[in-house]
């Protein structure tokens, strides 16, 4: 590969069309203000680069990038990109990734409204994210040891393990679909609606008007904290080893519960099976 180190480049389209480049110590700033420094790139490796400026990386193949800095001003990073290694990366533009495939993502600290749209194939490790609509509509999803906070994450997601991670979201996994979560803790509001075979096995799980209008949903020895108008009109089999204060109108299934303070039925067949064991 061949070697460019401390430099700094600022034109238009710096490194277009590149291939077999190792880049160590770069900046992309400057004042020309150039966009899309490494578009229609193949086989690139970045360490300790600082990027400043708009699309670094667009349509490219095979990208290595370790030790870097994307600034606020660093906007979309990587769209249309495949083969992707991201390792201890400060991403803090906005829609650092999109429309991407076969993503690593692995101690990196994520500042970045709606990252990872339309991504498919992403495994993030050890990593905290901040983001609003965090992954929306992506597929084959990996997560593990991820410390995220947000709004509206994982809407529409498909096929998905998250493992021993701290979700702060509110309206997470609305109409996702086949999403498993083990061994982690989900706090916010209204988690859940609307989706399809979602799994939560040893969660904790805090906020109000959780689960509802979910079908195929599945709970696993977990606990309820502030739980209250509970899995309404949801299809539901659940494990609950804390109390939970309401469950309103689950349509189907069983659910399992230490105590509960108020069972709601007040629609025609809400006959979900409701067991305490105190």
């Amino acid at each position: 590969m061949k070697l460019i180190h401390d430099r700094a480049f600022d034109e238009e389209r710096a490194l277009y069309g590149e291939s077999g480049l190792s880049l160590e110590n770069i900046r992309f700033d400057g004042a020309a203000d150039g966009e899309s420094a490494l578009k229609e790139c193949t086989d690139i490796t970045v360490r300790d680069s600082y990027f400043n400026l708009r699309y670094p990386f667009w349509h490219d193949r095979r990208i290595a990038i370790e030790g870097c800095e994307m600034t606020e001003l660093c906007r979309a990073a990587l769209w249309y990109c495949d083969h992707i290694d991201i390792t201890d990366t400060k991403m803090h533009g906005i829609k650092a990734l999109r429309e991407c495939s076969d993503v690593r993502i692995s101690g990196c600290d994520i500042v970045s409204p709606e990252f990872a749209w339309n991504t498919h194939n992403v495994e993030m490790r050890d990593s905290s994210a901040e983001s609003e609509y965090f992954m929306m509509n992506s597929t084959d999803i990996a997560l593990k040891g991820v410390h995220f906070k947000g709004k509206y994450s994982f809407q529409y997601v498909r096929n998905a393990v998250i493992e021993d991670c701290e979700l702060n979201t509110k309206d997470a996994f609305w109409h996702a679909d086949n999403v498993t979560v083990r061994n982690s803790v989900v706090k916010g509001e209204y988690l859940g609606w609307y989706s399809n075979h979602l799994t939560f096995e040893n969660c904790t799980i805090r906020g109000t008007q959780p689960l509802c209008y979910c079908k195929n949903l599945t709970l696993k020895n977990c606990r309820m904290e502030d739980a209250d108008l509970c899995f309404e009109r949801s299809e539901v089999n659940a494990e609950i080893t804390t109390p939970v204060i309401s469950i309103k109108n689950a349509l189907y299934g069983r659910i399992e519960v230490s105590s509960v303070s108020e069972v709601i039925r007040d629609i025609p067949g809400a006959d979900c099976e409701i067991i305490v064991r105190g």
